[in-house]
Formats: structure tokens, C-alpha cells, sequence
């Protein structure tokens, strides 16, 4: 731990993360996709019955969805890629920068962008008169944990990409198994056997964490808050296990498979 913490250097990981927000401004797709795409399914609780907890949390899970795939996944994968490719990571690992400082700096812009909206998103909900969080912590702490296993994901899916372009095809897999996981809630006749199924993708437990942390939910298909704050924890207690592992397979599959120079 020592000789990590003698290595890591805060301050120029905090000079390479400010290089990469201004890229990242300046890419206007990029830009797009970390602060514009994201707010847009709170355009929802503007719909249907003011107040609807049931519009609501379609709303926030969406949201939430599309943060982890693209201010975090998608931004992470493309930028890695494109500065791989380029040999930028690779110049820059000849310097005083170490691999950490590298990863966290292109990981930060769009973890900070998405912890942003996530917060954001509590003033616009309360105004359009949904309910505040029943469970602020486990609401909090599905942000950050959603944050770490979708930038471990891109880091995993880098290994594997050869190019920015192709990314766009490499991204599909873990896009369309997150994009799965909220049909738990919004399809009430599905099958007990493909709900379960569905249920250990990592998009259900995001969409789960939502509905029992803000709306008090009990149950994939609930439309009533009926859990009190005590009870949020241990109903939770299954998606966060879901999360943890997709969260620990990532990290571990990220860590054996990366590449910093492009393939030959």
C-alpha cells in the first residue's frame, strides 16, 4: 500500500484529468454524450400524471441507465482507444506518469459528470412533485458503485478493441445486457424463470437499486413506496451483491487483459 501511495501522484493525476476534460469539452459527440443525452429521460416526469412515482422511477432508472453507458462506458472505451492508438499512452508511460494516474485521468471527467447528474437529477424530480430518496446512502452509493463497474467494463472492452470506429460494434455486448435489465420492471407478465435471469444482469440491479432505494419499492413490479428506510438495506442486499461481482469480474478481466500500445 506504501509503495503504491508513493507512486500515485494526486497532483498530476488532477493535471492529466483537467487535459482530458477540456478534450472532452471540445469533442462535441463526446460532450454531448456526458452532459446533454443523459438529462433527456427526465423529460419523462414532465409526461403523464404530475407526481406518478411510477413514471418516476422509469425516469430515474433510464437515467441512470444511460449515464453508466455513456458519460462513463462509452466515453472511457473511446478515449482510451483513440489515445492507445495514437501512442499518446504510450509516450506518456516513458514520463513520470504512472498507469493509475493514465486510467483514473481518462476515467474521471465522465465519473464526475455522471455523480453530477445523479444529484442533479433529486431538484428536478422533487419539482415536478416526485418523492425525495427514501434511502439517500443506498442511492449515493448506487452511483459510485455503477461509476467503477461501467469504467471497468470499458477498460476490459479496450483490450479487445482495435480502434475508436470499432468500438462502436465491441460496445454492443455490454450496452444491450445493461439495456436488458430494466424489462424486469416494466414487463409485468414476464415468466419467473426469464425474470430471474434477467435479474443478474447488471442493468436489473441498477434498476432495482433505483426503485427500493428512492421510491421504497418492494419488487420488480411494485408501483408503491412500502419499504421505510430500515427496510431498503436489506432488500437491496441482492442487487448489491449483483453489482459487486459484475463490479469485481470487470476490474479483474480489465486487469489481466490491458493493452497500452495498439496491436501489431
Amino acid at each position: 500500500m506504501n509503495s503504491l501511495a508513493n507512486r500515485f501522484s494526486f497532483r498530476r493525476a488532477a493535471s492529466l484529468t483537467r487535459w482530458n476534460a477540456v478534450l472532452l469539452s471540445r469533442n462535441r459527440l463526446a460532450f454531448v454524450y456526458a452532459v446533454v443525452l443523459p438529462l433527456l429521460p427526465l423529460g419523462l416526469l414532465f409526461t403523464g400524471e404530475r407526481g406518478s412515482e411510477s413514471v418516476g422511477s422509469n425516469a430515474i432508472v433510464t437515467m441512470f441507465l444511460v449515464i453508466g453507458l455513456f458519460p462513463v462506458y462509452y466515453n472511457v472505451l473511446s478515449q482510451f482507444v483513440s489515445r492507445r492508438d495514437e501512442l499518446v499512452l504510450k509516450r506518456m508511460r516513458t514520463g513520470e506518469s504512472h498507469d493509475a494516474e493514465l486510467l483514473a485521468s481518462i476515467a474521471l471527467p465522465g465519473a464526475i459528470s455522471a455523480l453530477v447528474l445523479g444529484a442533479v437529477a433529486i431538484p428536478i424530480a422533487v419539482a415536478v412533485d416526485q418523492p425525495l430518496p427514501v434511502n439517500p446512502l443506498l442511492y449515493a452509493a448506487l452511483a459510485l458503485l455503477a461509476v467503477v463497474m461501467f469504467t471497468a467494463f470499458a477498460y476490459w472492452t479496450a483490450a479487445w478493441t482495435k480502434s475508436a470506429e470499432a468500438a462502436q460494434l465491441t460496445s454492443m455486448p455490454i450496452i444491450i445486457a445493461a439495456s436488458l435489465g430494466p424489462l424486469t420492471s416494466s414487463i409485468p407478465d414476464m415468466s419467473d424463470r426469464l425474470r430471474d435471469i434477467l435479474s443478474l444482469t447488471p442493468g436489473a440491479a441498477m434498476s432495482d437499486l433505483v426503485r427500493i432505494g428512492w421510491f421504497g419499492f418492494d419488487g420488480p413490479t411494485a408501483k408503491e413506496a412500502t419499504l421505510t428506510f430500515a427496510e431498503t438495506w436489506s432488500q437491496a442486499g441482492g442487487p448489491l451483491l449483483v453489482m459487486a461481482a459484475w463490479t469485481y469480474v470487470a476490474v479483474v478481466l480489465a486487469r489481466r487483459s490491458m493493452r497500452w500500445e495498439p496491436r501489431a
